[in-house]
């Protein structure tokens, strides 16, 4: 393919793009096809000659677009945002027609020094502490990671050997791999899997500790601290959720930070989904106790219109990060830049896309008013849900909070199991289910940009007209398919 073939082809695209998303208020959430489907369609073996464009381009909507789950729909509620707009699909279009690597100043100094300052930019708008941006004055810093997994393994790998340095020159003679068998981090029962997955990862043992009303409580937190402490093991992190997958929950962030700088403890945040509402001021006191922390994460590609992948990290001392995973390699030396950042030292992979672009052209596109129009919005749209939700007494709102409402139908919980399945067969909609103590509810999620109060009054007249179909008396007794339940 030449620049006349690629021109004549990204237009081509770009187009398709521009209907796809024209189409999608009419589109199912759920796709049409079945197990296999997709595999089927394609041939089992590689073209060997190549094929013209416009013949690949006809199979994305032959083959492609019909098993496609449609995340950005107005009718898909379920997970959390999967952060889009246009302005981001171009930024991650130019990033992929420079095909640049940024790992260090050298492989692409624009990609460095955007990176700096959109991380700069982001942290200030966020209102994040002064001491986690990038300047002369301190040793913090951020980074865009890939994702919220990846930037709470980090953390956790820079928090591990901080405590096992510390530890042992304390304690002459202590083999590194005894204490590192002892070494224990905290999180939730409501955290993400994401985090129990770091642990393991990085070989430490996670304690997930009660939540009070789906929050993590400083007095469990050292109430366990203490028990742990007096068995031999050795805390060396704490990550509290902002915005639990399956309410949006905050733990206790100013109980939990005075606990671990009591402790000397790392105390990390992730703050993956909620965080991006701290652009608002009037969401920031859910932030409170964010300036003891020694790290924080936050997913624009969630809820502030960036496409996937783009995890926004910060660090109070990113040199414990390079202690822990940076590695020094002769082609990796870099004597160019007076900023001093490699950021291969501060990831667990050594190659990066430049991502600062996507953000960058979304902040310079919407401003920050017009972001804070966008996630006050959700949290209006989500609100009339549970006006909605209210306005029925079969059903009860179990949780909401910003732009997540669980709820579900009273009584038993193989109703509300039934109910999702129903509404999950048909395919239109899309929701998530969670458990919230004993009961199972469903969630609803405003996910999309182009979601409007109409797409809201037409799912919950889905629901009702789902739930009215399963035929059951205020007592809770069947009519017909339920009795098996």
């Amino acid at each position: 393919m030449d620049v006349s073939e690629f021109r004549e082809f990204g237009k081509a695209v770009v187009d398709h793009i521009a209907d796809y998303w024209e189409s999608l208020p009419n589109r199912h959430a759920l796709p049409v096809v079945k197990p296999g489907d997709i595999a089927k369609s394609l041939p089992s073996k590689a073209p060997v000659k190549g094929e013209h464009w416009e013949e690949i381009l006809k199979d994305i909507d032959s083959i492609i677009q019909p098993g496609l789950t449609h995340w950005q729909s107005p009718n898909f509620h379920g997970y959390f945002p999967s952060g889009h707009s246009f302005p981001s699909i171009v930024g991650e279009l130019l990033t992929a027609g420079f095909g640049c690597m940024a790992f260090n100043w050298m492989g692409s100094p624009a990609g460095t020094e955007l990176e700096i300052t959109m991380m700069n930019w982001l942290g200030q708008a966020l209102g994040l502490p002064q001491y986690f941006l990038n300047c002369d004055e301190g040793p913090g810093g951020g980074v865009i990671h890939g994702s919220a997994s990846e930037a709470v393994l980090v953390a956790l790998l820079a928090a591990r050997d901080k405590t096992l340095n510390s530890f042992i020159n304390k304690q002459n003679g202590v083999r590194r791999s005894n204490l590192r068998e002892n070494l224990v981090a905290y999180t939730s029962d409501q955290a993400n899997s994401c985090i129990e997955k770091a642990a393991k990862i990085a070989s430490v043992t996670i304690k997930q500790l009660k939540t009070h009303n789906c929050q993590l409580r400083g007095s469990t937190l050292r109430d366990e601290i203490f028990k742990d402490k007096a068995n031999g093991f050795v805390p060396c992190i704490v990550i509290a959720t902002m915005g639990t997958t399956g309410t949006c929950a905050c733990d206790c962030l100013d109980e939990i930070g005075q606990i671990c700088k009591e402790e000397n403890i790392w105390f990390h945040i992730d703050a993956a989904y909620a965080g991006s509402a701290m652009i608002c001021p009037e969401y920031r006191p859910f932030m409170g106790g964010v300036e003891l922390s020694d790290s924080i994460n936050v997913s624009p590609h969630k809820w502030m219109l960036v496409n996937y992948d783009c995890t926004a990290t910060w660090f109070r001392d990113h040199r414990y990060v390079i202690d822990s995973i940076g590695v020094k390699r002769v082609y990796l030396d870099d004597q160019s830049s007076e900023y001093g950042i490699d950021y291969h030292n501060w990831q667990t992979p050594l190659g990066r896309r430049i991502r600062s672009i996507k953000l960058w052209f979304v902040l310079r596109s919407y401003g920050i008013e017009g972001i804070q129009r966008y996630i006050r919005n959700h949290v209006a749209l989500a609100k009339y849900f549970e006006q909605l939700v209210n306005t029925d007494s079969r059903f009860e709102v179990c949780s909401s909070c910003m732009g997540l409402v669980s709820f579900r139908l009273k009584r038993r919980n193989s109703l509300t199991e039934l109910l999702l399945k129903t509404i999950i067969d048909d395919g239109k909609y899309y929701y998530t289910p969670y458990k919230i103590g004993n009961k199972f509810v469903i969630r609803f999620a405003v996910c999309t940009r182009i979601t409007k109060s109409e797409d809201i009054k037409n799912a919950w007249n889905a629901i009702v007209d789902y739930t009215n179909t399963m035929q059951w008396d205020l007592n809770g007794t069947h009519n017909g398919f339920i009795k098996s339940i």
